[in-house]
């Protein structure tokens, strides 16, 4: 079996709003202003698709509160401490390996982020590939995403597990005939119980 995983909010912690609020000294109001700016405008997914700049992304936050460019730049520049691999990511991974399963990575993932905060994927080195949006122009759940990954490993999607927190992600997999599994927050051992039956 082929296992694919989401990584955001299910081999990460990604807790932007509470890493906005509580690791710049912002008042109450200051920090709502710049979440809305920055991750509820819809913005945020162009950085996740890579065509544009981060200059050119940041100028679209910023647009949404001009008072407020010093503290979204400040955010930004910092984001690279927001993501936390959870415990449980690499003895997830080493275990479905052990059990005979390839294990791939599809996330709607960019590059600033790769490139500073290179310790949240320490577990990339275990899997056996994956496709990060940003380098591909494309994010979940577009159909195409899903297709490219298996025409570059060789995968058929009915013989693939894909796990993702967000539903509409889930659905689009289930379309290409994978097997879906939302990720609520299960447990390492009722995660792979899910994947494995």
């Amino acid at each position: 079996m082929n296992v694919i995983f989401d990584i955001g909010m299910v081999l990460l912690d990604f807790c932007f709003e509470d890493f906005v609020r509580t690791q710049f000294g912002f008042d109450g109001e200051t920090a709502q202003t710049v979440i809305d700016a920055m991750w509820k405008s819809g913005d945020w997914g162009e950085l996740d698709r890579g065509v544009l700049s981060d200059e050119e992304v940041l100028q679209r936050f910023i647009s949404h509160a001009p008072d407020c460019e010093r503290q979204i730049r400040l955010v930004f520049a910092r984001v690279g401490e927001c993501p936390k691999l959870r415990e449980f990511a690499v003895p997830m991974i080493r275990q479905l390996k052990a059990a005979g399963h390839r294990v791939y990575y599809l996330s709607n993932y960019f590059s600033f982020l790769i490139h500073t905060a290179p310790w949240a994927l320490e577990f990339t080195q275990y899997t056996d590939g994956g496709i990060f949006s940003c380098f591909e122009h494309l994010t979940k759940p577009d159909r195409r995403i899903y297709e490219l990954l298996c025409e570059r490993y060789s995968l058929d999607p009915k013989e693939c597990v894909f796990i993702d927190d967000t539903l509409a992600n889930v659905t689009a997999a289930q379309a290409l005939s994978m097997k879906g599994i939302q990720y609520t927050g299960q447990s390492k051992d009722e995660l792979i119980s899910q994947i494995e039956n």
